[in-house]
């Protein structure tokens, strides 16, 4: 027998969901620890990741901005000078976020090795379906 879901699981799920896909993004791993080291302007940002368009630097920044785990500090200079820094809450964030990262390299290897595997035993499948072999 099946047990009713508890009220508001489902809301916190989708509530949860959100952040997950925030904080899991790779764009948001890299600009949580590029900031780590130090405050930072966009420019700076977008040049020490290199690869992210400065659309998708200012959505994730925005994003970040609006989570309380990135503060923004516009300078009163001409022109304005933008900085970004991790809050509090950003620089909890950067812990986890270490933690997969030391996790990644030290497995880095052989994720690479089973890729490879995996991509060989899938050309060889596509091949013999290729030869006819019919479903």
């Amino acid at each position: 027998m099946d047990m009713p879901a508890k009220p508001g699981v489902s809301a916190n799920c989708r509530r949860m969901s959100s952040v997950l896909s925030l904080v899991g993004d790779k764009w948001t791993v890299m600009i949580v620890m590029v900031l780590v080291e130090r405050p930072r302007r966009f420019n700076d940002i977008k040049r020490t990741i290199g690869g992210i368009s400065q659309q998708m630097l200012t959505r994730t920044l925005k994003a970040l901005d609006r989570d309380g785990m990135v503060s923004r500090t516009v300078h009163p200079t001409v022109p304005p000078q933008v900085e970004y820094a991790l809050t509090e809450l950003g620089y909890s964030l950067s812990e986890p976020l270490r933690s997969l990262g030391t996790w990644a390299g030290k497995h880095l290897e052989l994720i690479d090795e089973n890729r490879l595997r995996y991509d060989t035993a899938g050309n060889a499948q596509a091949d013999v379906t290729a030869r006819g072999a019919r479903p």
